[in-house]
């Protein structure tokens, strides 16, 4: 099963300290430093991803739906909201996506249709991974193997059914 990775746009560049800054100088620059950094972590993990902006912030000469070496970009109509087109996407794609943003709205919404959420810095920290081993051949060193031991690990008691879900999906990210 392929995920779809449905992100909101501005929530994610103005929760981040790095692309805020970006985008204090400029809208365009920080739109385009965040598609650039999911277009290298689609590199590394080949998810379907979607970005969606309000389209009253969107540059005149600028289709409304783009698509950016696999990423999706959609600026909503005018008088539309991001909201309302990352809202109408999850009814419609359900548990295959993964829906990423702070906003609380956003997030039950999302939830109710039964996809994956994941908070802005929590996905920003992933993207940051990604471009990290991007740019960083990973060494294969003979000494770094398992360990056997027989300590148990993991948590007392178990996550419910809904939150169990959620993390195997975003685990996948």
């Amino acid at each position: 099963m392929s995920l779809h990775i449905i992100i909101d746009g501005y929530n994610l560049i103005r929760q981040s300290g790095f692309l805020g800054s970006l985008e204090t100088r400029n809208i365009q620059a920080g739109r385009d430093a965040l598609v650039e950094m999911l277009t290298t972590y689609r590199r590394v993990k080949p998810h379907d991803i979607t970005v969606v902006f309000d389209g009253s912030r969107a540059p005149f000469d600028c289709p409304s739906r783009d698509r950016i070496q696999g990423v999706g970009i959609i600026f909503s109509r005018f008088g539309e909201l991001a909201d309302t087109v990352i809202k109408r996407m999850a009814a419609t794609e359900k548990e295959k996506a993964i829906v990423v943003s702070s906003d609380q709205d956003i997030i039950r919404h999302s939830s109710a249709f039964g996809c994956a959420t994941l908070s802005s810095p929590e996905f920003e920290q992933k993207l940051v991974m990604a471009c990290r081993m991007n740019s960083v051949e990973p060494d294969n060193d003979s000494d770094s193997g398992w360990i056997p031991t027989t300590r148990k690990k993991g948590p007392a008691r178990r996550l419910s059914k809904r939150k169990r879900q959620n993390q195997i999906k975003t685990d996948k990210l």
